[in-house]
């Protein structure tokens, strides 16, 4: 859809709060323009990405930054050749990262399979270098389906109780199921 289309479209909802996501929403050619044209029209605006691309001063109110985990490794035989090994050469970008925590309003969304994903998060939030508050990390269950994601809400929330974490659900797959356009 063109930039006019897609705001078109926005504003026949009355919210006053719009996502930009994807995928990687930083990627669509004209998601600049798209944000500012978003800005113009009074819309709070967040922007949901890995954090693998820099701002370049995009507008933004909020941006929820959701680096992956090793747990969001494609599987072998999931993908075409090569895909695997880019996305994990490309899926951390701590000096990204810093470039939109430093210039945003911003959170950090952390998709956790097992406890064990959190010496790694707890490593990329130093490697950051930058002060980053517990309340500013949210912490969301994997999984495409309600009985995974009910199975690990115990370990979720007893972790975001110790470490002063924000308890995040997968809403859209609650609503919707695991849908394309969710």
């Amino acid at each position: 859809m063109s930039v006019d289309k897609i705001l078109e479209e926005v504003l026949r909802f009355p919210s006053s709060h719009v996502v930009l996501t994807g995928g990687e929403p930083m990627v669509a050619k004209e998601i600049h323009l798209l944000a500012s044209r978003l800005r113009e029209n009074k819309k709070h605006l967040t922007i949901e990405t890995a954090g693998t691309i820099a701002p370049q001063g995009i507008a933004c109110d909020l941006a929820s930054l959701s680096p992956k985990l090793r747990n969001s490794q494609p599987q072998e035989g999931e993908i075409e050749k090569g895909w695997r090994d880019r996305h994990e050469i490309n899926r951390l970008q701590p000096e990204i990262l810093r470039q939109w925590i430093d210039n945003y309003h911003f959170q950090l969304k952390f998709v956790v399979e097992q406890a064990d994903d959190l010496p790694e998060l707890e490593d990329l939030i130093r490697n950051i270098g930058t002060p980053i508050h517990p309340h500013q990390v949210q912490l969301m269950p994997q999984g495409v389906d309600l009985t995974t994601l009910r199975s690990r809400d115990a370990f979720l929330i007893a972790l975001c109780k110790e470490k002063g974490y924000r308890y995040c659900q997968r809403l859209h797959v609650e609503l919707f199921g695991n849908t394309r356009g969710t």
